[in-house]
């Protein structure tokens, strides 16, 4: 059967519930919702029957979402001050272990411990369309919980969950590509977060070519709702830059030619959704997609941008650059720089040795490399490869890493000990090719052996 009919039949059981219990619909005046919610919750949990269950939980989601931030706050608070473990039970639980540490006492000690708050948020879950809602309702938390740490604790809890009901075993890869239904092409178009997608015929270029693929991940709660997609090119050899994979004029490679399969845009599109790793069995199961339908590639790569590159070295302040290289640097504000074929020339051997100690040294307050990028796709089992000046010359790419782009390869007999250092120690895999670049003295360059960087991620 369809996940239509069992989408109509549960809406079906709701509304039944909402006409036994007489459930109107929310009030105009927030405040008032707002007590009304928190009365609502505490009567799902109270333990009805299917229908009124279902139907107490659509009405908490109807009345949640009229609510403004200042009554969306006080519902997170109380579910952080009044939605904890029950203290009685757990106390009782604890004392019941302490005295005799069974494995029945600790299954015991465990129920005890849950908040009652995770099985509010799975009661809601059971209302037509929860899921959907409630990962709306988690971007909303994002946005309030900044600064306030009464929220974190709520916070956790919803991620906790989600890391179960979004697990790998309920995902479903697709492929993309023009005969998929519109509704989802425009949201490829919407959730794009890498590489801007102009317009429909940019969208084309990108999916249609037969030298192009495009996956995505679904769940069977939201439907026709990417949760994160990959774009990818098919090409003979490692590419250096972006902008000739998304040329309009391009020509399309014979598929027969191909060696390389290129990763060069990863898009999660749900916000709602942080914090719940996707990417790295996306990357993984296209890789046994791609090899199984193209059983003469090789070569596994991506082309990654560098967005926190000129933040990073705007506040880097114990750089030994001479003033030579200074001025040269200071000359990247102005995006024209791009434009003047000596001073590129110039710059190359600078920006790229400060590009490796960038990757290979710099560290955030965790110990890990202060690239975002780079720790989700070393953190993967990829290897740095290659560090690509000129890569990205759009005016985003010059803002955010003064063009700089780069490749990580992914060789499948190396993955496992290359996440198992990563994991354990932060060791990067890198390749001769960058590691030679730290040694680079050119222009007058000269980067201090004992230079530490602390940067919050």
């Amino acid at each position: 059967m369809s996940n239509d009919f069992f989408s109509d039949l549960l809406a079906s059981i709701s509304e039944r519930g909402r006409n036994l219990l007489r459930l109107g619909p929310a009030a105009v005046d927030p405040k008032q919702n707002a007590i009304d919610l928190i009365d609502l919750c505490a009567e799902l949990l109270s333990g009805r029957g299917e229908a009124s269950g279902t139907a107490i939980a659509r009405g908490v989601l109807d009345r949640y979402k009229s609510l403004d931030d200042a009554g969306r706050v006080m519902f997170f608070e109380t579910l952080a001050h009044k939605y904890g473990p029950d203290r009685e039970r757990l106390e009782k639980a604890i004392e019941a272990w302490r005295a005799k540490p069974t494995g029945e006492g600790a299954g015991a000690l465990h129920i005890a411990s849950e908040p009652q708050r995770q099985e509010l948020f799975r009661r809601l879950n059971r209302a037509p369309g929860g899921t959907s809602e409630l990962v709306k309702m988690r971007e909303n938390l994002l946005d309030l919980k900044n600064g306030n740490k009464e929220l974190n604790a709520v916070d956790n809890d919803v991620v906790h969950l989600f890391a179960s009901w979004f697990n790998r075993g309920f995902l479903v890869l697709r492929r993309i590509d023009w005969s998929t239904p519109a509704n989802i092409l425009e949201k490829v178009i919407k959730y794009e977060a890498v590489h801007e997608i102009h317009d429909w015929d940019d969208l084309r270029r990108r999916i249609d070519p037969v030298d192009r693929r495009c996956y995505a991940f679904f769940h069977p709660a939201l439907v026709d709702e990417p949760l994160i997609f990959v774009e990818v090119a098919l090409t003979e050899t490692i590419p250096g830059a972006i902008a000739p994979l998304l040329a309009k004029d391009r020509e399309p490679e014979p598929i027969e030619r191909a060696r390389t399969a290129v990763f060069y845009s990863i898009s999660n599109c749900q916000r709602g959704l942080g914090g719940i790793s996707f990417g790295n069995f996306l990357i993984k199961q296209v890789v046994e997609e791609l090899r199984r339908e193209l059983p003469k590639l090789d070569t596994f790569v991506t082309l990654s941008p560098v967005p926190g590159f000129m933040k990073w070295l705007q506040k880097a302040d114990d750089l030994n650059l001479s003033d030579e290289d200074s001025a040269l640097v200071a000359m990247l504000d102005d995006p024209l720089w791009v434009n003047d074929a000596a001073l590129r020339e110039q710059l190359k051997p600078v920006m790229e040795g400060l590009a490796a100690h960038y990757f290979l040294k710099a560290k955030n307050a965790r110990g890990g490399p202060v690239d975002s990028v780079a720790r989700f796709h070393l953190g993967n089992g990829a290897r740095l490869e290659k560090i690509d000046w000129l890569g990205d010359v759009s005016a985003k790419g010059l803002r955010e890493s003064a063009s700089l782009m780069v490749n990580y390869l992914y060789r499948l007999d190396d993955i496992e000990k290359n996440h198992e250092a990563y994991a354990d120690h932060y060791e990067i895999a890198a390749s001769s090719a960058v590691k030679k670049l730290l040694k680079t003295e050119s222009s007058g360059l000269r980067l201090l052996d004992n230079m530490r960087f602390s940067r919050a991620e």
